[in-house]
């Protein structure tokens, strides 16, 4: 078997922890299979260069920045390979560039747009072992690129669907992919399959495990994921076609996300076009609106509401100001969004109203609803979020395999 293996940031932090992952990469190597290892910096070290860059200035250049920040993730891949090689296994370390990972221009954000995979194909016809520095690449020019958050998950998702490996395991400081947060609903399990598709609605509401551009290349590779940790020998949760598993759960897991706002808009003029006129704007200064709900218009005016994430409400407010297009404005950053996930609810009905019955016995008030084929989401006050985890997590059993 061909395995991609990443490590991230708390599994290389320090010089022992790097000697433990190249025992299981070896591990992996003596059980007869070929092996490219994806690392992040050691934890801490990303930050301590944004650290020193701003020093200098709090907008420091994005060239130089790529430059600086690519730097971390070399001493790690030079550092395993060293460790490898130490222990009487060839190992040999790739900068992105070298491993032929091109990039768009866009610096400190950049976008995969193809791997040229021949150089590290090369390495493993020699029986060795290629630890790829993640998180950076090359741009078209010859400059050095990031690929922002999440940025080794990616390198490693798009390196197994360059070399069409057999499995893309992703090493965190996590054991999988679990019902809900552990730490708020100690009952929560781990599963040991779930799709792409529940993955990415989980991703984006808020579940840390993987981050959703990652999931999405996945998805569009036809890239066998597993999420396991570095820290013991647990089983992972593998994320894969949603065909590839043999019984759907009707709901797979609860999520919280709690960097939600709401902005209100009373007394709006009910004409068309004034819904595109607010949108447009917001969408100009690159704010994400999630749930939208717009009243029936009365006597010419109609109500609207919807939800940024809490960190962009600044922004918002700032842009409905200008726009004065409502009588009354109101923005509340006490609230949360709760989420049922499951792609068993494309073939089973009931589920929102279990979801709803729910909340109702706990005195929960549902503010704002948005579905999907395979969600339910509710913003409500934020003081219950954790209870509302709790009750939906116990509602659907969750704690206990079908």
């Amino acid at each position: 078997m061909l395995i991609v293996q990443k490590y991230g940031g708390t599994s290389v932090g320090n010089l022992e922890r790097i000697d433990e992952v190249a025992k299981r990469v070896i591990k992996t190597k003596e059980q007869g299979n070929d092996v490219v290892v994806v690392v992040s910096a050691m934890s801490g070290e990303t930050n301590k260069l944004i650290e020193y860059a701003k020093y200098f200035t709090d907008n420091p250049p994005k060239r130089e920045m790529d430059l600086l920040l690519s730097s971390g993730e070399r001493v790690t891949s030079s550092l395993l390979a060293i460790a490898l090689t130490s222990k009487g296994h060839k190992a040999t370390a790739l900068t992105g560039r070298q491993a032929g990972i091109y990039t768009d221009n866009i610096h400190t954000g950049a976008r995969i747009d193809k791997i040229d995979a021949n150089k590290i194909k090369s390495h493993l016809k020699k029986g060795e072992i290629v630890v790829v520095a993640g998180f950076q690449g090359i741009t078209n020019d010859g400059e050095v690129s990031t690929l922002g958050r999440g940025g080794s998950d990616l390198s490693a998702v798009a390196i197994a669907g360059a070399l069409r490996a057999d499995l893309c395991e992703i090493y965190t400081d996590v054991d999988g992919v679990y019902t809900t947060d552990p730490r708020i609903e100690p009952k929560a399990r781990k599963l040991d399959m779930i799709s792409y598709d529940e993955m990415l609605e989980l991703a984006s509401l808020g579940a840390k495990v993987l981050q959703n551009r990652s999931v999405e290349l996945a998805k569009k590779l036809d890239v066998n994921l597993v999420t396991r940790s570095s820290f013991n020998d647990n089983e992972g949760t593998l994320i894969t076609k949603e065909e590839n598993i043999m019984e759907q759960p009707l709901v797979s897991g609860i999520a919280l996300d709690k960097n939600q706002a709401r902005v209100t808009l009373r007394g709006v003029k009910d004409e068309p076009g004034i819904a595109a006129k607010i949108f447009n704007r917001l969408a100009k200064e690159n704010i994400n609106v999630d749930m939208i709900i717009q009243n029936v218009g009365l006597d010419g005016v109609t109500n609207l509401g919807f939800t940024v994430p809490e960190n962009e409400l600044d922004g918002a407010k700032k842009v409905m100001y200008e726009l004065n297009a409502s009588e009354l404005l109101e923005f509340d950053p006490k609230i949360v969004k709760v989420s049922v996930v499951g792609v068993g609810m494309q073939s089973h009905s009931g589920v929102a109203s279990k979801a709803f019955d729910t909340l109702a016995k706990e005195n929960i008030n549902i503010q704002m609803i948005s579905t999907s084929e395979i969600k339910v989401s509710m913003v409500i006050d934020e003081k219950y979020g954790e209870l509302a985890v709790r009750a939906l997590h116990e509602a659907y059993h969750l704690d206990r395999a079908e």
